[in-house]
């Protein structure tokens, strides 16, 4: 019985010691929060310094700095196709609030494609949905096909000769025109680049024949290119320009921007960010940026930009297997 008893206390002692340190921890992590930030923060950009959305963080971070009186540092990590800033701070950053990622459409499909080491459904906190990238088929300005229907054509009778650009395969845009060549009867001649700005310089120097992305806004409203159809949006901005939906093709593609952290955030941190980037987004120099590159004006919060990304995860997952994708 005394063996039992002396047992008992040792258990006992266990215990209480360990529930004492996870009562410090959580203490810890309780201070920690309530100080929210006490040092700078890093924002990851999984795009080249330059890029319409590092610009576009750029300005949201100078704002949210001096809002919480912390520098926002933001940090360019291009590669595996927009997955390696967010992948990587999934597995490294602590859920304390200070490194975040912005993540865009590749996050969510790249993983039903090809081994990925992170899961979109429960390695981030989603804090806030900020903008989104309407994407357009759209040609040189002196191109002889004045609207889709003309380029389509062309594309039947001579699919050698018609070229149609965009940032690589399994892309937003790429599997937008493999659904609409397939639906509009002609054969698809891709040509994959790294990034938007190499093949929008190519189809303005004449090598390639239209552009089916985003980033086509600044060139169309400069007059060099000439926008045939949206393929995701209406917009505002080119109320005459019919999307590819309007057109009887049922097709939509869209590519949400956002900013999520690690997995584990504390609700109260996650609240102090997105208010803050959320005020940041009313900037008139960040409303014209994304006017500049027709990207629309919207919005998720925390909980809507969570809701969003659980049935993202199901549409990728069906599309892929719908359309028999496989890695580049």
């Amino acid at each position: 019985m005394a063996k039992d008893n002396r047992r008992t206390a040792i258990a006992a002692g266990i215990f209480m010691a360990y529930a004492g340190m996870a009562l410090t921890s959580g203490a810890h992590a309780q201070a920690q929060s309530e100080h929210f930030p006490s040092k700078p923060i890093t924002i990851m950009v999984p795009f080249p310094a330059g890029n319409s959305t590092d610009a576009q963080m750029r300005i949201l971070a100078q704002h949210v700095g001096d809002k919480l009186g912390q520098p926002v540092i933001v940090m360019n990590m291009p590669g595996v196709g927009g997955t390696l800033a967010p992948s990587s701070m999934a597995r490294s950053a602590k859920p304390d609030g200070y490194t975040l990622s912005t993540v865009a459409g590749s996050v969510f499909r790249l993983p039903y494609l090809q081994k990925m080491n992170y899961d979109p459904a429960t390695d981030f906190t989603y804090v806030i949905g900020l903008s989104n990238y309407n994407f357009g088929i759209a040609v040189r300005a002196d191109a002889p096909w004045k609207n889709l229907a003309e380029l389509i054509d062309a594309a039947k009778k001579t699919p050698d000769q018609i070229t149609w650009a965009g940032i690589g395969q399994n892309s937003a845009g790429n599997i937008a025109l493999i659904q609409l060549s397939r639906k509009a009867g002609f054969a698809l001649n891709y040509v994959p680049y790294k990034g938007g700005a190499p093949a929008i310089t190519d189809l303005l120097g004449g090598h390639v024949s239209a552009i089916g992305e985003a980033g086509w806004g600044p060139m169309v409203e400069s007059g060099k290119m000439r926008l045939l159809a949206l393929m995701g949006h209406k917009s505002s901005q080119y109320p005459g320009i019919p999307t590819l939906k309007e057109l009887g093709y049922d097709i939509h593609a869209d590519a949400p921007l956002g900013l999520v952290g690690p997995k584990g955030m504390e609700p109260r941190v996650v609240k102090i960010l997105h208010d803050a980037f959320l005020e940041a987004r009313k900037l008139p120099q960040y409303q014209e940026i994304l006017r500049l590159n027709s990207q629309p004006y919207d919005y998720m919060s925390t909980s809507q930009y969570q809701q969003w990304a659980t049935k993202q995860i199901a549409t990728e997952k069906r599309q892929i297997a719908e359309l028999g994708l496989k890695a580049e």
